[in-house]
Parts: C-alpha cells; structure tokens; sequence
C-alpha cells in the first residue's frame, strides 16, 4: 500500500523520485485544493488554504522534483501558473495571461515548459525556457484544438493532436527547430477541406447590453439575395465552451445550407469567473436569453431568414432547446434536443451519491431540490409543455445514465398530446451520446432531414 485514498482525492502527478504524490481535492468546478503527499514520512500536507471559491489544479512536478506547477485562479479571473517549492514551502507566480491556462507540462530534462492557453475558444500553444520563463519563437499553428501533447524524452520533438474547424484530430510530430508535421489525415478522401468553413469568432451585445461571444459559421452559397436558414447551437455542460475545432454534425448541416452559431452564453467556460457565475441560480432565464438575443445578431447579417432560425443542442444545451420551445415559445422555428433535460427536479434528487462533487456544483448553479424545488419546476420544460407551439426533434439513449430515458418520453408524449409535431428517436444501444459510428450516421441524417422538412419546407424519402 502507498497511499489510502479515503477522501475522495485525484492523484495528478508523481514526483520524478517517487517520493511525492500530487493530490487534487474537487468541492467545486469552483473550488478545489491542492495536497502533497510524502511517501517518506507519510505526512499529507495541505499546500492551498483559502477562503472562499478558489480554483486550483496539479499540472506536474518539475523535472528535478525540486517543485511542483499548478495552475490557480485566486485573487483574478482567469487561471495562471505557479510553481511551489517544496523545500523552501513557497510558490511563484509564472504566468498570468489574459486568458485561463489549460495546462504546462515540463520537459524531461527540464529545459523546457510547454504550456497551453484558452485564448478566445482556441489553443494558444507556448513553450518558455525554464529557468528564465522567457518564450521561444515558435512556428504558426493553425487556430484550433490542440490535445494529448507529449515532449520527447531528449527534448528536441513536441507530439499533439490538432483539430481545426475543417480537419478532425490529426496527429502532429513538431521538431522545435523546424515545421510541425503532420503523420496521419483523418478526414476521408472523399471529402474536401475546401468544401468545410472556418469558424469566425463573433461577438453580440445581449439583451442586457452584456457581450457575449460565439463562433459563426457560414455556408459558401449564403447570400443577401438568398438568405440561408440557421440554427443557435448550445453547447453541453452547464459550464462548458464551443471551441474552434471539428464538428461532424456542425459541418455536415453548414455544408447542407445551414448558418450555424456556436454561442457561448453566460455561464460558459473560458471567459472568466464572472462571466462563467452570471447564469447561476438563473439556468432557463440569463442564459437562455442570451440565445434569444443572438437571433438578431444572425439577422443582422444580411443573409439569414429572420423566420427561419432553429436552436440545437446537446446534453445542458438540449435543457436550452426545450427551455427555449415552453420558456420563450415564439423565439425560435424549430428545436433539435439531444439527451437534454425536461425536469430539473428529478434530475438534481437523482444524482448518486458517488458522483457528490458534481452534485454539490449542480445545487451551487441550479438550486438544492429540497429548498428551491418552486423556481427548478418554473425552469424544467415538463411543466411548461403547454407552451409548446413549434416542432421540435429529441434523440435519447435508452441506457443515458445522466439524462433518463423518461425525461425525453414525458416530454414527448406531452407535446404531441397538445398536437405538437414531434420526431422522436431512441437508440436502445447508447448512453449520454453517441459512441457508435452508425448511430451517428442515423441520428444526424434524421436531424438534417427534420430540418429539411421544416427549415427549407423540403420533403425527404
């Protein structure tokens, strides 16, 4: 036995001497702590008292175990790099961007520090000399997602993942003296990248005057004399971030003729604490106004019909899209709710006890059933099916175990009991999303084909 873990900690890192273990205690998404494990003395040290929310996450120990990096945001919006001294008991404020620090990983050697920025929904990748933290001028590298990046043992070559708007995770080989380098291409060679579109990142003034920003992505043939049909898309969480990098459902509706928003709504991750915390206590109102609002942001384009604008999404984004049809009724044409959420109340009183870091963070944002079950049924779309006025389209898995098959049926069979036009699809061999190829491909086939029909007043076979 090395250590027993009895308080529910994450193991982040071990020293280069195996003598420390890097522990992360979660309370929060917005609180979490940091603790040293001493394999020696058997001694757990508790390296980050505070008070309040604060935020902290073990990135590693340094090369020659003198220190360890971690990430923190205390006393700033955004997350910075530190490093604490074990010897000494002390830390040191590294880099304070304007933006989170996702990560920072130290070469073997140590000469190095890799570290990676949520700059604006992309990855800005940056490699500093460690013992003087200044920055080496790297190569240009295309805007996207950048993952599972590794330094090789003698420091000379860097392996990622990239992901573009137009390119799925591909793998990169980059020699810090030279050019990164592709090795494998994942997009099929019957598609061409040159059909695909970039995303834009895009900023609109909500209805409260708050900015909020999103990726826009826009259909070669959208014209002003022939405005396009579009969709708001929300993404998951609550809490998470639409990021610059492929989507195969988002591109394949683009490349069918849609305008696609990727909004990042209050509440999102990535644009600091304030921003992430102003949809707290407020899910189904703040933030789904913010969706609302973006509809004249996309009319103001010149080459959207303000009459056809649908909202997509996925997991808390499908919540939104129900919230938007019995919340908002008029607002939008249509809705595609995938493994979303019809009744908060059940969904809070179901989380297992097991899962209790991610249930304390649900009740911070949405509410504790047990006091605040009034308002969570003024938001859950169930009790408000009533409102219910535009078709709308629920794909769910039979063995979801976050959302509950019975929290897209009840919301099905109450909508088409007041005559609302609905498709329902159920994939009796899939959870919370989908992991087989060919459900993929019926499931978004079946939404491209739903929105043909109501969107573009297309019929399909």
């Amino acid at each position: 036995m090395i250590f027993r873990n009895d308080e529910g900690f994450q193991l982040k890192d071990i020293s280069p001497n195996e003598r420390y273990l890097a522990l992360l205690k979660v309370r929060t998404v917005h609180d979490s702590d940091i603790c040293l494990f001493d394999r020696q003395t058997a001694e757990l040290k508790h390296l980050t008292p505070h008070e309040g929310d604060v935020a902290h996450n073990p990135q590693a120990f340094s090369a020659d175990g003198s220190g360890l990096y971690w990430t923190t945001d205390e006393g700033s919006e955004f997350a910075y790099l530190v490093r604490y001294d074990l010897e000494a008991g002390n830390r040191e404020t590294l880099l304070e961007p304007d933006w989170d620090v996702w990560f920072a990983k130290p070469s073997k050697l140590g000469t190095f520090i890799v570290v990676g920025i949520n700059n604006d929904a992309r990855t800005q990748i940056q490699v500093y000399d460690t013992a003087t933290m200044t920055p080496l001028e790297l190569p240009e590298i295309p805007d996207g997602d950048i993952t599972s990046l590794q330094i090789s043992d003698d420091e000379t070559k860097v392996a990622f993942c990239l992901s573009t708007s137009r390119q799925p995770r591909d793998l990169y080989v980059w020699d810090l003296h030279g050019e990164p380098r592709r090795l494998a291409r994942s997009l099929p060679d019957s598609i061409d990248a040159a059909d695909l579109v970039d995303g834009e990142i895009m900023r609109f003034a909500s209805y409260d005057g708050l900015e909020i920003p999103g990726i826009l992505y826009t259909p070669h043939q959208a014209a002003s004399e022939n405005p396009a049909p579009a969709l708001v898309w929300v993404h998951g969480g609550p809490g998470g971030q639409s990021r610059i990098g492929y989507g195969a459902l988002l591109q394949y509706l683009v490349n069918h003729g849609y305008v696609v928003y990727a909004i990042n709504n209050r509440g999102s991750g990535g644009y600091g604490k304030t921003f992430y915390r102003a949809d707290d206590r407020k899910h189904g109102e703040a933030d789904l106004g913010d969706c609302v609002a973006s509809r004249q942001m996309l009319i103001d384009t010149g080459y959207v019909d303000p009459d056809r604008i649908g909202i997509i999404g996925r997991s808390y984004g499908g919540y939104m899209v129900l919230a938007a049809l019995t919340l908002q009724p008029e607002a939008f044409a249509v809705g595609v709710d995938s493994f979303g959420i019809s009744n908060w109340v059940r969904t809070l009183e179901s989380v297992p006890a097991w899962w209790e870091s991610f249930r304390e963070a649900l009740y911070v944002e949405l509410g504790d059933p047990s006091e605040d079950a009034e308002r969570l049924r003024r938001i859950s779309p169930l009790f408000n099916a009533d409102n219910i006025r535009r078709p709308f389209m629920v794909l769910q898995g039979a063995n979801d175990p976050r959302v509950l098959k019975v929290e897209s049926e009840e919301i099905v069979e109450a909508s088409r009991a007041n005559g609302v036009e609905v498709d329902y699809l159920l994939f009796e061999d899939e959870g919370h999303g989908f992991e087989k190829k060919e459900n993929r491909v019926r499931g978004y086939r079946a939404i491209r084909e739903f929105l043909d029909r109501h969107l573009k007043g297309v019929a399909t076979g």
